[in-house]
């Protein structure tokens, strides 16, 4: 079972992908954790108009690189404690 290979024979990757997401850093005084705010744009499901939707995600950053204001992407890992559900993949942007 250590090497899963699909239907077609050849190796395939895992099912379900981490999900990665694209967010501003809005706080980074806490020790190796930073708190990045994710804009979405919804359609309304009964009036259509597009709406913005923020998501405050609590990121391990365990070598304090990402500063407020910079521009960040940030992969799904597995629940690091209470809040922390993201980890730092890398910084895109930074603050000017």
């Amino acid at each position: 079972m250590a090497d899963e290979t699909t239907a077609d024979g050849t190796a395939g990757e895992r099912a379900n992908r981490r999900k990665v997401r694209e967010g501003l850093v809005v706080s980074d005084s806490m020790d190796a954790t930073v708190v990045v705010a994710v804009i979405e744009r919804v359609r309304h499901p009964r009036y259509g108009k597009t709406v913005q939707r923020t998501k405050r995600l609590y990121v391990h950053d365990g070598e304090n690189a990402a500063k407020v204001g910079d521009r960040v992407r940030v992969v799904e890992t597995r629940p690091l404690s209470k809040l922390k559900r993201w980890r730092l993949s890398e910084v895109l942007e930074r603050a000017r």
